[in-house]
């Protein structure tokens, strides 16, 4: 912390009360011309000793120590508690490497919360050994110190210290991103780590919801900064799980997640409002301090206000530190996100995508999870199941996306990919209707601007009510992440059962 070449002391003597009397008047007094720098952490302590620490929030800070209206502030546009916070941190890093570098006892408001820590910094150490609490009085009355409840607060802000490590207030790497801190001495035990698959819906903090596959997605944690958003009620195009846009986070935020040591797979999901489709608006989101969206437009990226957008990126892992920082800052406009997924992944592939034009999933045969109908756009689907043959899943084939529409199916940019289509002639032959036959339904399949399907007869080719596959190969995807594929009539109505897609990297 002190920026001093110190080494590590064990079996240190706690802080004692008196100790962070004196240490946190010099620290007082050090702030002599940081009005708000006194307030804000004099406040923090009166609230925890009045034993009200569960109130204390950016909203509780903006509005009781910086006067900010308690119906209008709007945490995604003013930012004022972040900034205090982060000067704060920064000042007592400052004052540690110069006037206080000797003190044998230090104070830090860890990152991610707004408890002021102390710590015994033994002769040649800079690594936590003890923490404790103590808080100033109002400015011009005598400091007070609590030591049973320092005690207390000490063993809770240790633990959240060490999963909390995250968010280094402004240190920026060369690309010009916030990129987190990782104490030497960080360590997170096996009941730290998330569970993994594990899915968060940003900016909500009710009951855990389940999608349309069984999957689990809870209230939001992990999460720094920001503001918590309840979207106006609407349809969402391309998503078979509107629960997922209900809510987001806004503002310039961070999740910083405990993870076991291994790669997984990287989900966010977006929607644009109406509001925010007024022109460009950009931010970045970085992993690990390494861009991985830069003016990104929710709006651009998903071609409208109040559509689902899902972008995917593979070989994510923890920091040394254990943890996997995701940090959404403002360009043009301030970042906002609906929801967070991270599921265990497979080095230099991305997870096999499948879809069913159904509106719940199922295992087929090979034991391979097919998710309900998702990233489409316009069409009809078919509510009759019909039985199918040519096939081991029949049940693949039973229902029908028809007329004219689209998919964006979202993939990491980096790799190439096969696509395979799943027919079934539902409607034309002696078999089905009587009527028709070869040349009654025609149409193209387009992807990413390129016709793969053209004059396609799925009659000519299988006959009615039996399956048939087509499969493409070495498909590159769009900049935006996308498979986008067109399903155009020639014909009467273009169709489809079942997609997939296959990374084909080794």
């Amino acid at each position: 912390m002190s920026g001093t070449n110190h080494v590590v002391h064990e079996n240190l003597p706690p802080v004692s009360a008196e100790e962070e009397h004196r240490e946190l008047e010099a620290v007082a007094a050090s702030l002599g011309n940081f009005s708000r720098l006194l307030r804000l952490i004099t406040y923090i302590g009166e609230k925890y000793f009045q034993g009200e620490a569960d109130k204390l929030s950016e909203y509780s800070i903006a509005t009781e120590v910086f006067g900010r209206s308690k119906t209008t502030f709007n945490p995604g546009e003013d930012a004022i508690v972040r900034v205090e916070a982060h000067r704060l941190r920064k000042r007592l890093k400052e004052y540690y490497e110069n006037e206080g570098i000797d003190h044998p006892i230090q104070l830090s408001i860890p990152p991610g919360s707004y408890f002021p820590v102390f710590t015994r910094i033994a002769t040649g150490s800079a690594t936590i050994e003890t923490q404790s609490v103590i808080v100033p009085a109002r400015s011009g009355v005598r400091w007070r110190y609590y030591a049973a409840g320092a005690a207390a607060l000490a063993l809770a802000t240790v633990g959240m210290y060490e999963v909390l490590l995250a968010h280094n207030g402004g240190k920026k790497n060369s690309a010009g991103v916030e990129v987190p801190n990782a104490p030497a001495t960080a360590s997170l035990n096996q009941a730290s780590y998330a569970e993994v698959p594990l899915r968060i819906l940003a900016g909500y903090s009710g009951k855990p919801q389940i999608d349309s596959a069984g999957a689990i997605w809870q209230s939001d944690d992990y999460s720094h900064y920001g503001g918590s958003w309840t979207r106006p009620q609407g349809f969402v195009a391309r998503t078979s799980d509107p629960m997922l846009y209900e809510h987001w986070r806004n503002g310039d935020f961070s999740y910083d997640i405990p993870l076991r040591p291994g790669v997984y797979e990287l989900h966010l999901y977006f929607v644009a409002t109406e509001a925010a489709s007024n022109g460009a608006s950009t931010f970045t989101v970085a992993v690990n301090g390494q861009r991985i969206l830069s003016g990104f437009d929710i709006d651009s990226d998903a071609m409208g206000a109040n559509i689902a957008d899902e972008r995917i990126f593979r070989d994510v892992s923890p920091g040394s530190d254990g943890l996997l920082h995701v940090n959404f800052n403002s360009e043009r406009a301030t970042p906002s996100l609906s929801a967070i997924e991270i599921l265990p992944g497979t080095p230099q592939r991305q997870l096999p995508i499948r879809i069913l034009t159904q509106t719940t999933s199922l295992t087929d045969h090979n034991g391979q999870l097919w998710h309900a109908d998702n990233y489409y756009l316009e069409g009809y689907t078919s509510t009759k199941r019909t039985q199918i043959s040519g096939t081991p899943d029949p049940d693949i084939f039973a229902t029908e996306r028809y007329g004219h529409f689209t998919y964006a199916i979202p993939v990491d940019t980096r790799d190439r990919y096969t696509l395979i289509l799943h027919f079934a002639e539902f409607y034309f032959g002696p078999g089905v209707s009587g009527t028709g036959g070869v040349g009654s339904r025609l149409f193209r399949v387009i992807c990413n601007g390129n016709t793969i399907l053209d004059d396609f007869d799925i009659y000519k080719e299988a006959g009615s009510l039996h399956a048939l596959t087509k499969t493409f190969n070495h498909l590159k995807p769009t900049t935006q992440g996308k498979l986008d594929i067109t399903f155009e009539p020639i014909s009467n109505n273009a169709t489809v059962s079942g997609i997939e897609v296959l990374d084909e990297s080794q």
